[in-house]
């Protein structure tokens, strides 16, 4: 029998910084960065072309600096900085794989990064490599979860996956409630009805006017992303 093919040929995986901690109070762990470079090098060796959005919550977030009183705009551009050094974190532990990745940033740091530029990242795309998009949106008040939808948007990806630590979105909180459930599928107009938080508003809107579809599961359950990539009940589905 002839193996299956992937469900989507190109995706949007939007990576928390709080996801490259580990067990960490803070910063890089790198078991838990290479843990997750070999998830994607799975998805990458079926030939799918994947660009990749990253926090920087495990080094500053802008809202906690702001609630410190810290001006926001300048705490949200610190916050973007910290996502171009976990965009370079990621690209050289994807390099040490075999993975050919590049880093663009919405912040122009030519010294350190390349600029985003939408038709060069559609190319590389296009030639296999992995695109890693730090920066974030280039703006502050606006979070990576906004950033992931619109470089999404703007790729022409097939889905936003977005890779946290739980399986999924649930009726309620499964770490509080024993009895919550998974949602395999849900549309973008139930989950507004339930006031289920899959991403911010913002990046939600988007991408339902963009008939985007969004795929909630864990980048920590080995083998998660290859499942969700290959069409397979994993994780929670939005859709339109």
């Amino acid at each position: 029998m002839p193996a299956a093919s992937p469900r989507y040929k190109r995706i949007l995986v939007k990576l928390s910084g709080e996801a490259l901690m580990g067990d960490d109070a803070y910063g890089i762990n790198r078991e838990t960065l290479a843990s997750i470079v070999a998830e994607v090098k799975a998805v990458v060796d079926l030939g799918v072309e994947i660009g990749v959005v990253i926090g920087g919550g495990n080094i500053f977030r802008g809202m906690a600096g702001a609630s410190s009183g810290m001006d926001r705009a300048t705490a949200d551009y610190m916050g973007m900085l910290a996502t171009v050094m976990n965009a370079m974190a990621l690209s050289d532990a994807m390099r040490q794989t075999g993975i050919n990745a590049r880093v663009q940033s919405a912040l122009n740091i030519e010294q350190v990064v390349e600029p985003y530029i939408r038709g060069k990242a559609i190319r590389y795309l296009e030639e296999g490599k992995v695109v890693i998009f730090g920066g974030g949106t280039g703006n502050p008040f606006f979070t990576t979860d906004t950033a992931a939808a619109l470089r999404g948007s703007e790729i022409g990806a097939d889905i936003v996956l977005k890779a946290t630590k739980v399986d999924g979105v649930y009726t309620a909180d499964p770490k509080k409630d024993p009895t919550a459930t998974r949602y395999a599928k849900i549309s973008f107009d139930e989950a507004i009805g339930r006031n289920l938080a899959v991403l911010d508003a913002t990046a939600f809107a988007l991408c339902r006017d963009q008939k985007l579809p969004i795929n909630v599961f864990s980048i920590f359950k080995t083998g998660a992303l290859k499942r969700v990539v290959m069409g397979e009940d994993e994780g929670t589905l939005v859709h339109v």
